[in-house]
């Protein structure tokens, strides 16, 4: 809004006409969404507390967690506000791509609000039923896969998939592309929320995602640079480089209040709003496979609960001490503080490896 407000004026005002820049505007949504998580984060935490929307934490997890039984949660309310103002203010508001990325976001932001509130009432940790809760996540992701379908109708988007390291092979799924986009933001929506469970842990990896994914928009939104690099070029899309500087911006925001020991938990509400938004940024800029790579950690805490879930199911026996892995480093006597680091330290390396990936084609 401040964009079209500003940008409208260079006619009158030149100096005026440096809005257009992208890197300009993600700068300014970054600053924006990092000043408002720390204006904000106060007022949030002391709500959350008046309202007992207290933390429930798992009978059988850590014993040392049980200090954090009552730590205000939803937390994500104040990232979520925090992504979703600055990107409507930097961002060109009529681009379809933000249009669908911030519609992904506040969709599965309001899934994550039901579990939660679900958990508080009841104050016990299951909330939705996995089930329901499965069902509604489908029907949010698909409703991004058929929107692009559609879209593919122009010439700003295809259905074409794009492998790394094979430049050429391209495959049009044509309307199946809809169970690939189901499939990406779903299980990033899942993975980044099985990540959630340390102060820190969840919130730090997504900035350093959300880092690597504003390179991915911006690459793949500049025909020279797309050209160069043999990815697909997706016009508009650099675009969506502003909301990933409002994700950096939240990101850090969040964690100064969200850093061990924590004042206040993103809850599900924050850890699916993110999730989803990582898959869809997936999406729309056609590097679903890289994803594996940017949100690496991700997938190993993901992979760590299917393998121990499996194990168990099959053999009777578990992999780890407890599943997700970080739960299991903790029990192996690491202290919380040292899993967090590390782990984030495992993320900067996931997160240079997806970039590595686009000269090796």
């Amino acid at each position: 809004m401040i964009y079209h407000l500003l940008y409208g004026l260079r006619n009158e005002i030149s100096a005026f006409n440096v809005f257009r820049y992208l890197t300009l505007r993600t700068a300014l949504a970054t600053l924006t969404a990092l000043l408002l998580s720390l204006i904000l984060g106060p007022f949030v935490i002391r709500r959350l507390e008046q309202l007992r929307v207290g933390q429930v934490t798992r009978k059988e997890g850590p014993a040392h967690h049980a200090v954090k039984t009552g730590t205000p949660t939803m937390g994500g309310l104040l990232i979520v506000t925090a992504v979703i103002v600055p990107t409507m203010l930097w961002a060109d508001t009529t681009n379809v791509f933000i249009l669908i990325a911030t519609a992904s976001c506040f969709a599965f932001a309001v899934i994550g609000f039901v579990d939660d509130y679900i958990k508080v009432v009841r104050r016990h940790n299951q909330g939705l039923s996995a089930r329901n809760k499965f069902m509604l996540q489908v029907v949010a992701a698909g409703a991004v896969g058929v929107v692009l379908v559609l879209l593919s109708g122009s010439d700003q988007f295809s259905t074409d998939l794009a492998f790394p390291f094979f430049k050429n092979l391209r495959p049009d799924l044509g309307w199946f592309f809809v169970g690939m986009v189901i499939l990406v933001i779903v299980g990033s929506a899942n993975a980044v929320n099985l990540t959630d469970g340390l102060d820190g842990l969840a919130i730090g990896s997504v900035g350093i995602a959300s880092g690597t994914f504003a390179i991915l928009c911006y690459a793949a939104g500049n025909i020279r640079i797309a050209d160069y690099l043999a990815i697909p070029y997706i016009r508009g899309v650099g675009e969506l480089t502003i909301l990933c500087g409002s994700l950096v911006g939240a990101s850090l925001g969040f964690l100064w209040y969200n850093c061990h020991p924590a004042q206040v938990f993103m809850g599900d509400i924050g850890s699916m709003a993110l999730g989803g938004t990582i898959g869809t940024l997936a999406v729309l800029t056609k590097q679903e496979f890289v994803l594996i790579l940017v949100g690496g950690l991700f997938v190993v805490e993901a992979l760590s609960v299917i393998l121990q879930v499996g194990s168990y199911r099959l053999r009777g026996k578990r992999i780890f001490r407890m599943a997700p892995i970080h739960h299991h480093f903790e029990l192996s006597g690491w202290p919380e503080s040292k899993v967090i680091i590390r782990f984030w330290i495992v993320a900067v390396i996931f997160a240079l490896m997806s970039l590595a990936t686009l000269k090796l084609r």
